[in-house]
C-alpha cells in the first residue's frame, strides 16, 4: 500500500459515523448489509450515510453490489488487510516475538467473541 492510500483510508475512518459504519460492516461479515438497514441500525439519514459509504468505498475499505433493488455493502477485507499490513510493516524489525503477543491478543479476543469497549453501535435518536 502506498502512503497516500493509507492516508486516504485512515482519513475515511477518522470520522465517527464512518468508523461506526465500518465496524458494523466488519460484524456483518461476508453477508454485508443493505444501505437502508445500515441507516436504520445507526440512526443516520440515508443521504448522509450514502456520502459516508462513498468515502469508505473510495478509500478501498468497503465494496458494494446491487442485489435487486438494494445495494449491499461489505467490508473490503483485502483493502483492510493492506491497511493493517501497512500500519504494522516493520513493527517487529525482524523480531516477530516483539509484536506477535500484541497481535495474538487482539485476534484471540476478536475471534473468541469477547466484547470490546466500542462493540455496540451508538444509535442517534
Amino acid at each position: 500500500m502506498e502512503m497516500m492510500d493509507a492516508v486516504s483510508a485512515l482519513s475515511a475512518l477518522a470520522q465517527e459515523s464512518r468508523l461506526t459504519t465500518f465496524r458494523l460492516l466488519i460484524r456483518a461479515g461476508d453477508a454485508g448489509m443493505a444501505a437502508g438497514d445500515i441507516a436504520r441500525e445507526l440512526g443516520v439519514p440515508h443521504n448522509t450515510l450514502s456520502s459516508h459509504l462513498a468515502c469508505l468505498a473510495r478509500s478501498g475499505l468497503v465494496t458494494s453490489t446491487r442485489q435487486s433493488r438494494s445495494i449491499i455493502y461489505r467490508v473490503d477485507f483485502a483493502g483492510t488487510r493492506e491497511l493493517l499490513a501497512f500500519l504494522l510493516e516493520d513493527c517487529c524489525q525482524g523480531q516477530p516475538e516483539v509484536c506477535s503477543p500484541a497481535i495474538e491478543s487482539v485476534l484471540s479476543a476478536c475471534c473468541a467473541g469477547e466484547p470490546t469497549e466500542a462493540a455496540e453501535p451508538k444509535r442517534n435518536h
